[in-house]
């Protein structure tokens, strides 16, 4: 790792969104940084200068949020994505990218990222950012959105009548952007059923991940 901080006393009572910051910038991190130590809610836990360092970080300080870059020397964040959904890590990644490309941001979409941001994003909006994703939601600009659906094409077409009454329930709660806990709360779930759920959601609709769930069903009119 990077960089390590130690960890700062929040609100009373009040549990902070641990985040990793992964760029191979350091004057980038230590703006990113800059942001967000003004936030009570929000905690830097440490840093990593490429895609390794970001893995192995994630795996070593289990932060909630990770925000990391794409274009990095060695392993580069799509690699890093993949190999931290390999690892079941269940960090949430957020892309902060200079690149407004759909061709470049797509491919980590896919490989798992929850949402991305550019590095000249206001610095209220990377904090709504963070805590959006941390809350279970998927943040996708509508151009982008509709480039994923559009190369879908038939995944999981005409599949969704294969789906329970309750199936059904959590597909629309994860169109919503809601988490697995908040599932289990509307639904009165553990949250052990409610994953059970979601990867019989997936495997039914031949999907890969909630992104593609949350896209399948908003193609399919599923949601609130």
């Amino acid at each position: 790792m990077a960089e390590q901080r130690e960890p700062a006393d929040g609100p009373v009572g009040a549990k902070r969104i641990r985040v990793l910051l992964v760029d191979d910038h350091q004057v980038v991190r230590r703006g990113l940084r800059t942001f967000l130590e003004v936030q009570d809610d929000i905690e830097v836990v440490g840093e990593a200068s490429d895609g390794a360092e970001g893995v192995a970080g994630a795996q070593e300080l289990k932060p909630d949020v990770v925000l990391m870059d794409i274009k990095m020397p060695g392993m580069d964040g799509v690699e890093a994505l993949r190999t931290l959904r390999e690892l079941e890590n269940p960090a949430r990644v957020l892309i902060v990218t200079s690149f407004t490309e759909q061709r470049t941001v797509i491919p980590a979409l896919r490989a798992g990222a929850t949402g991305y941001v550019y590095k000249d994003v206001d610095p209220d909006a990377l904090a709504g950012a963070i805590r959006s994703v941390h809350a279970g939601h998927v943040l996708l600009q509508p151009e982008v959105a509709g480039v994923l659906l559009s190369q879908e094409g038939g995944t999981g077409q005409g599949r969704g009548g294969q789906l329970t009454e309750r199936e059904t329930e959590v597909l629309g709660l994860i169109a919503d952007g809601r988490s697995n806990r908040e599932i289990a709360r509307a639904l009165v779930l553990s949250e052990k059923t409610v994953k059970t759920h979601v990867s019989n959601i997936l495997m039914k609709l031949d999907l890969s991940d909630r992104t593609q769930a949350a896209l399948w069903a908003v193609r399919h009119g599923a949601g609130g």
